[in-house]
């Protein structure tokens, strides 16, 4: 299946750059001419270089797949099907439900993925009141202390 195992210069800017297209590690690593899955985790905690573009490509990748959610949305070619009568006629058109519900999945799954890969740009943000905004990364405690941090702004007015 994966025939490199030696670290190059070369192989690590070739997968960054498939990863930053939109590729999966999973699909990259299937190539003949590509290492293995574990081997490329492996080069991740020997080779700091590696591990600098290696993120950066995930995060191009995040912005890959942001540009596809677009592309998906608005490419409306099957999202209507002719309806035939019995004997060939043209009875009408009707919604292709399949193909809208196949395009929604498509959706949120580049959502969720580019929300996992850049949280600050592209996840969904909890909006406590009026002035406070929860980013998803943040921790439990961060977050009470500016619970509590706002409690106090709003009591001493």
């Amino acid at each position: 299946m994966a025939g490199v195992s030696k670290y190059t210069e070369e192989m690590a800017d070739k997968i960054c750059e498939r990863i930053a297209n939109g590729e999966s590690l999973k699909a990259i690593c299937e190539d003949d001419d590509m290492p293995a899955k574990a081997t490329v985790f492996k080069w991740l905690g020997a080779y700091p270089e590696f591990v600098d573009k290696y993120a950066r490509a995930r995060e191009v990748q995040a912005d890959a797949l942001f540009d596809e959610i677009l592309s998906i949305a608005d490419d409306g070619r099957n999202d209507w099907m002719e309806k035939k009568s019995l004997d060939g006629g043209n009875m009408g058109w009707q919604e292709n439900g399949e193909a809208l519900r196949r395009s929604q999945l498509r959706i949120d799954a580049r959502k969720w993925m580019a929300g996992k890969l850049r949280p600050k740009k592209y996840s969904d943000k909890l909006q406590i009141d009026g002035s406070m905004t929860h980013e998803a990364g943040d921790t439990l405690q961060s977050l009470m202390e500016r619970i509590a941090a706002n409690g106090k702004r709003i009591h001493s007015d």
